[in-house]
């Protein structure tokens, strides 16, 4: 796998410029990009530079950050604060997503989409209001663990930090969130399924696979 060093902002234009590109593949108007990471990889930084790119270039843009679905306290925590299982199986609730944010984006869905359910801080509701994607608009779902739902992505992604990096990037108290990364990169080969491939180990000179030619 052969890695192009980049800037970010190079990075940004060149993903905004081929997700202005984008048809959805289920043939639908509203294409969808997840930017997949873990948190210390920080996937919401070029998800929120992506989307005012994409506005610059007239195409609207709406982020929806994962740990905005993932599910009440009493569920995430019912194994334990700590529980790495929980944390890869449990705590995103994917079918609140669905519901409400790809089943309106999919053919002859409404683009009516809720951008955020529950505040892990609070462990409220949000009570967002909902954000009508005029056709032609772009979701921008940023977080953890994207792949392997089967969400209908139409680009993917995934911004990597080597082992060593992510545990030198992880705050001490969340590092028993360790053992989920090493799962999910053993049984989802996220490297390997994204469309494209960031590495950031070194968060000021990223590396990637290029942007090759749509799937």
């Amino acid at each position: 796998m052969r890695l192009t060093a980049i800037t970010w902002p190079r990075l940004t234009e060149a993903l905004a410029d081929r997700i202005a590109a984008l048809k959805p593949l289920d043939g639908g108007p509203w294409p969808r990009v997840a930017l997949d990471g873990a948190p210390a990889a920080r996937p919401d930084a070029p998800a929120q530079a992506l989307a005012e790119a994409l506005r610059a270039l007239g195409r609207p843009a709406l982020r929806v950050s994962a740990h905005t679905y993932w599910r009440p306290a009493s569920i995430r925590y019912e194994h334990g604060r700590r529980d790495p299982d929980a944390y890869y199986d449990t705590w995103l609730d994917t079918g609140a997503l669905w519901r409400e944010v790809f089943g309106p984006l999919g053919p002859g869905g409404s683009g009516r989409v809720l951008p955020s359910l529950w505040d892990p801080g609070t462990d409220r509701a949000t009570r967002a209001a909902y954000e009508e994607l005029p056709p032609g608009g772009v979701l921008l779902l940023d977080g953890a663990f994207l792949q392997g739902h089967g969400f209908p992505l139409d680009l993917t992604v995934h911004i990597r930090l080597s082992p060593a990096a992510l545990e030198r990037r992880t705050p001490p108290e969340e590092r028993w969130t360790m053992p989920a990364f090493a799962r999910y990169e053993a049984e989802m080969r996220p490297e390997r399924t994204a469309d494209i491939l960031v590495h950031t180990d070194d968060p000021n000179r990223p590396a990637w696979t290029g942007d090759g030619p749509d799937r």
